[in-house]
Formats: C-alpha cells, structure tokens, sequence
C-alpha cells in the first residue's frame, strides 16, 4: 500500500480545498460549479490540481455522478470541520442582526413550536428587533425536499427515518445535501381526560388496544410509529379520530373518552396537565430526538449561522425550564 504523498502545506492553494469540499457534497461538477460561482472547467482543473498535490485520483466517474476514493473519503471530514471552523471565525460579523430586515422561515409541529417559539422570540426581540420568522406546520417526517426547495430555512422535529438514511450514505460515500444537530430528547406518553375510566389504574396493553384513540398525524396518514410498534407485537389500537395538531388533540381526549400519544415536555410547557391524566405506555416506543435540519450550502451563510444559533439557545432554555418545571 502506497503511503500518501508528502505535501507543502505553504504553497498549497487554500482554495481548492474548498473546491473539493462541494465537489465531495454534491458529487457532480455541474451542481459544485452552480454553487461555487464558477465554470465547469474551473471547478475540473482545480480538482485536477489538488489531485496533482496529493497523488490520488480523490473523484473517479462512476455512472452519471463521481465516486470518491478511500483518500478523499478520509480527508473529507477533516477539511469539512476546518473549512467550517474557518467561517465560523472569520464571518459571524457579515450578517448584523441588531439591523436586519431579514425574514426566515422554520417548519415544526405545534408541540415543538410551543417548546422553541417563546425564547426564540425573546431572543429577536433582544437581539434581531427587525428580524422576521415565519413557523409553518410541518407536515412530513422527511423536510428535504422543502429545504432543498428553499421553501423554508429549517426543519425542526423528529426525523429518525432521514437521520437514518444519511448515516446510511455518509458510510456509502453518497452525496450529502442536508446537514442536522440535535437540539433535545423526550418521551411520548399516554393522555386522558382526568376522570377516565382508564385513569383509575394501571393501564395494560390489552386495556389500551380496547379502548378508542385518537391520533396525530402530520401527513394525514393513518397510522404512526405507535402502531408500527403494537403491529410488531401483533396488536392494534381502534383509531376513531386524526388530527394534524397535538394542541387539537390535547383539547379533545380532555373532554372526551379517547386516549392520545403525546410529548410529555408539550404537557409541561402549554398547561395541559390540570385537565389532562398522563400514563406511561404499557409497551416500549422510541425516545423523541427533536433535530434541525438544514441544507448545506446556503445563500447567506452567516445569517443561516445566526439562525441556527437562535434555535440552539432557544432549545437549550426551553429544556432547561422544562426539567424544572412542575411534574
């Protein structure tokens, strides 16, 4: 096995890294060159440049895109972090939030906008006075076609099945279009009007499949990952109901005999607990991992930057309270 080729780091151009960093996301010269600013043959001899530095061929073409080579796949995420790291110091001054006329655009459910949405407030409010945020109802468990759309900023909720096919490709060396950090974790719970039936004891698997459910649906689907995981026992709940809301159907199981799933940190911080029963769920369920996604390459990077900042502090004072607050 040949070791790698010793480098100059003086006389090697900065900017092909940057280069090869696209290249790597989007493994294709056209899209890289659409998102560079330059032209095709730009994009091609700066690759055959740092190819030249390092000896390794990095990209090879495989079909109608590129494959990258075990040197490229290595020294990917190293020059990614760098590369980021660099901008972080370099531009957080580009985009002045205290002057900003900006207005952005964020897609969550309800209970995780009832979460962010007070101290992310209070930051614009402190920090962004003329900043303005548009939440649209997220209605998908996959956002990657709206934020490659541009349709909205970011996506806030739970994606296990998305973060699960980019891990995916990442060990593949596939293109990677979107980018994601978590921001909190939670549990879904059962919930009832207080004076139940159901209330009055512990709640067994067969009780709770007996009984009439509600549910929330996003998409408008019917059935979720509650009913995925009673199929895997070989069971069934009777769903009478579905709802796009946790906040609808909070209000409705209160005054009515119908269970619901919903997230115990949504009961905290909207004050549905006085008129609401919570039980545990009489089988096991994943835990919730609220992420944010966004797409990797932004028209304005600093002010994506401020954003998703924004939303991280926000997340962690919201949480913060949350574990606090009354049981």
């Amino acid at each position: 096995m040949n070791s790698p080729r010793p480098i100059n780091f003086r006389t090697l151009d900065l900017n092909l890294l940057r280069v090869f960093d696209v290249v790597m996301s989007e493994r294709s010269l056209t899209r890289a060159a659409m998102l560079l600013a330059l032209t095709q043959p730009a994009v091609s001899n700066a690759l055959r440049r740092l190819r030249d530095t390092l000896g390794d061929p990095l990209l090879q073409r495989q079909g109608q895109g590129l494959a990258p080579t075990p040197r490229a796949l290595a020294l990917w995420p190293v020059v990614r972090e760098a590369l980021q790291q660099l901008e972080r110091t370099l531009t957080p001054g580009e985009f002045d939030a205290a002057h900003a006329h900006s207005t952005f655009v964020i897609a969550m459910a309800d209970a995780t906008a009832a979460e962010l949405i007070p101290g992310l407030s209070d930051i614009l409010e402190k920090e962004a006075p003329a900043v303005a945020l548009r939440v649209l109802p997220l209605t998908t468990r996959d956002p990657r076609n709206l934020l490659a759309q541009e349709s909205v900023d970011l996506a806030v909720g739970y994606f296990p099945a998305v973060l699960a096919d980019l891990t995916a490709k990442a060990q593949a060396g596939e293109p990677i279009g979107v980018d994601h950090h978590r921001l909190f974790q939670g549990e879904y719970v059962c919930v009832m009007r207080r004076n139940h039936p159901l209330a009055q004891r512990p709640l067994t698997l067969d009780a709770y499949c007996a009984a009439r459910h509600l549910l929330v649906s996003f998409s408008g689907r019917p059935f979720g990952f509650v009913d995925e995981a009673l199929a895997a026992m070989g069971r069934q709940r009777h769903i009478v109901l579905t709802v796009n809301q946790f906040a609808t159907a909070g209000r409705v199981v209160a005054q009515s005999n119908l269970l619901t799933v919903l997230p115990r940190h949504f009961l905290r911080v909207t004050g549905m607990l006085a008129s609401l029963h919570v039980q545990e769920l009489p089988f096991d369920v994943p835990k919730i991992h609220i992420d944010m996604l966004w797409r990797r390459h932004t028209r304005d990077a600093s002010a994506h930057h401020w954003l998703r900042d924004a939303v991280l502090r926000a997340s962690r004072g919201a949480w913060a309270q949350t574990l606090t607050g009354p049981a």
